[in-house]
C-alpha cells in the first residue's frame, strides 16, 4: 500500500476523512437492494477507525436512514456521517436533516409503470428512494438490453419533471440537480477541515467524488471496489481492492498502520 496520501493519513489520523460508498463498496451488489446487508466486518473496522480518525462518511445514493438500516452495527461508529441521497440529506447521532422531497420525483414515479409497459419491460424492478427513483434491470431476462433500452425514455421522464439521471451497475435512478458525491464530499471536507482524504466507491456514481479528492488538494487517495460491472472507476482510482471484502481489508490494514504509528 506504497501509494501518496496513505502516510499523510496514518500520521496525522485526526486530520484525515475516510468516505465511503454503501452499494458494492461497503455491501455486496445483490438482485434486490432492499435485501442488501453490509459486509460483517466493516463495522466493526469502521468503528475503530472513527475513533481514530478526523471523520468517516459514507455518500451514498440511499436514504441515509436505510444505509443506516442496512448497515447494521453502523449507528454505533464513532462520529459516523450518512450523507443520504448523493447529499441532499444527511444522518448524524440518529438524527436525519433535509430539505423537503422535490415534486418531480413522486411525478415521475407514477408515469414508470405506462413507461415500463410501453417498452415491454415488465421483468425490470422500480425502486421508490423517496427523494428518487430507480428502475433496475438486474433480474430482467437481458439486463444490458433493458438498460440500453431505457436510457433515452428515462432521460426524457425525468428532463419532463426537473430531474435528471444517474447510470448505475444495471440501474438508472431519477433524482433531483443540484447535488452530487463530489459536492457532498467537498463540503463535508471543508466542514471538518480535512488535513486528508480516502474515498472508496465502486460505480460511475462515485466518478464526482474521486474528482472532489483530486480538486481538494489535499493528500488524497482514491479507491475502487472493483468488479466486472464497472471498469471506468477503475482506471481513474489510485487503488483497485476486490470488492467488499477487499475494502474491509483494506480499512484494517490502515487501521493497523495507524495503531503502530501513533503507539
Amino acid at each position: 500500500m506504497n501509494i501518496p496520501g496513505i502516510p499523510s493519513i496514518v500520521n496525522d489520523p485526526a486530520g484525515a476523512v475516510i468516505g465511503l460508498d454503501f452499494d458494492g463498496t461497503l455491501s455486496p451488489i445483490v438482485p434486490d437492494p432492499a435485501s442488501a446487508k453490509i459486509h460483517p466486518a466493516a463495522p466493526g473496522v469502521l468503528a475503530e477507525l472513527g475513533r481514530s480518525v478526523g471523520a468517516v462518511v459514507i455518500v451514498t445514493g440511499r436514504p441515509a436512514a436505510q444505509a443506516i438500516e442496512l448497515g447494521d452495527g453502523l449507528a454505533d461508529v464513532p462520529g459516523l456521517v450518512v450523507l443520504g441521497h448523493y447529499g441532499f440529506e444527511r444522518w448524524e447521532n440518529g438524527r436525519i436533516s433535509a430539505p423537503p422531497p422535490p415534486a418531480g420525483v413522486p411525478r415521475a414515479a407514477a408515469e414508470l409503470p405506462l413507461l415500463l409497459g410501453s417498452l415491454g419491460l415488465t421483468d425490470v424492478a422500480v425502486e421508490d428512494k423517496g427523494r428518487a427513483v430507480a428502475v433496475h434491470t438486474r433480474r430482467s431476462a437481458d439486463p444490458d438490453g433493458a438498460l440500453e433500452l431505457l436510457r433515452e425514455p428515462l432521460e426524457k421522464l425525468a428532463a419532463k419533471h426537473g430531474l435528471t439521471t444517474e447510470p448505475g451497475r444495471m440501474v438508472i435512478e431519477l433524482r433531483p440537480p443540484g447535488m452530487d458525491k463530489g459536492q457532498a464530499l467537498s463540503m463535508f471536507l471543508a466542514e471538518r477541515a480535512a488535513r486528508s482524504v480516502m474515498f472508496v466507491g465502486d460505480d460511475l456514481g462515485d466518478l464526482p467524488a474521486f474528482a472532489a479528492v483530486r480538486a481538494s488538494g489535499l493528500p488524497g487517495v482514491t479507491v475502487c471496489s472493483g468488479s466486472a460491472e464497472v471498469t471506468a472507476l477503475a482506471g481513474q482510482a489510485d487503488l483497485v481492492v476486490d470488492g467488499p471484502d477487499g475494502v474491509v481489508e483494506l480499512l484494517q490494514e490502515l487501521r493497523k498502520r495507524i495503531a503502530t504509528a501513533t503507539h
